[in-house]
């Protein structure tokens, strides 16, 4: 599931910048707005994914960690309460299997004076010694022990021990390079691709052509209210704020109503490509007053001979 969603995201995202590129071309800055917004919402959404997913594994090898270790305190814990709590010559219980019962003490007031002194000794040494030694101190050991310990899956006759493998990881060069190389292309590609939009949708002047003026046909549909004043005032404020888009100043820029929705749009002098180009994605992109327009055709008007 993880990859199908890498996968989905990323073939989201591209169709999204494809997108957004191609409206910038077309100076329908609506639609690129919301491909852009589309684009970023696709972007978090694998950014995301991608730091979820690395979170959940840092989670758990935190927990098999944890495990290890309690394990490793389980096992001292373990060993210490299976240690005699008291030297052995301290212990007072009767020994089993012994075979003399008529046991013979030496009554010497020396020996006594000073096995009772060492034995005060060793006692206090041990109490120190327990108290000292509490849960933190073998946990803080657990955890020193754990990379000692035996790997999860257990040792394997055909894993590689330790001593076989180098202390450092033979260099690459061949990954290096194609690295590198996928470093440089994606670079000029994106380099390419910013001056190829930036020649686009840059503003600058153009030759005017020979002909009288530049005509514009196009629909226009209102929705709920597709009637005949609502729709000549849609019209009439699509045409009005278009025709301002352009570079160039137009004064006379006439709009005609054909009939069923249709209007042609006069501009004179004659626009150049690249302002018909603003005109055209301006009247695709914009709305007003719960109208769209639809270009059905444009061309230039030749003066009459």
């Amino acid at each position: 599931m993880k990859y199908i969603s890498y996968l989905l995201g990323g073939v989201a995202a591209a169709a999204a910048a494809i997108y957004f590129f191609v409206y910038l071309h077309r100076w329908e800055w609506q639609r690129a707005l919301t491909s852009g917004v589309l684009l970023l919402i696709v972007e978090v959404f694998l950014v995301a994914t991608v730091l979820l997913s690395r979170l959940g594994r840092l989670e758990r090898r935190l927990v098999e960690a944890e495990a290890r270790a309690e394990e490793v305190q389980r096992r001292l814990q373990q060993s210490r309460e299976a240690a005699p709590e008291r030297f052995r010559w301290l212990d007072t219980r009767p020994f089993e299997g012994r075979q003399d019962r008529n046991d013979t003490f030496v009554f010497v007031p020396v020996l006594m004076a000073a096995g009772a002194l060492l034995s005060v000794v060793a006692f206090v040494i041990q109490k120190i010694a327990s108290t000292t030694g509490r849960a933190r101190a073998e946990r803080m050991l657990a955890g020193r022990l754990t990379s000692l310990t035996a790997p999860p899956g257990g040792t394997r006759s055909d894993f590689p021990g330790i001593e076989e493998r180098p202390a450092v990881p033979p260099g690459r060069p061949g990954r290096v390079l194609v690295k590198a190389t996928v470093g440089v292309v994606v670079t000029g590609l994106l380099a390419a691709l910013t001056f190829a939009i930036a020649d686009a949708v840059q503003t600058r002047p153009a030759p005017t052509p020979d002909s009288a003026a530049s005509a514009v046909v196009f629909r226009v549909t209102v929705r709920n209210a597709d009637t005949g004043p609502v729709r000549d005032g849609a019209a009439r404020d699509i045409w009005e704020t278009c025709r301002r888009s352009t570079a160039a100043s137009r004064e006379y820029a006439p709009l005609s109503n054909l009939g069923n929705g249709v209007y042609a749009g006069v501009v004179r002098p004659a626009l150049p490509s690249h302002d018909m180009t603003r005109l055209r994605g301006c009247l695709k992109d914009v709305t007003a007053n719960r109208a769209r327009a639809d270009v059905l055709g444009e061309g230039q008007v030749s003066p009459p001979p």
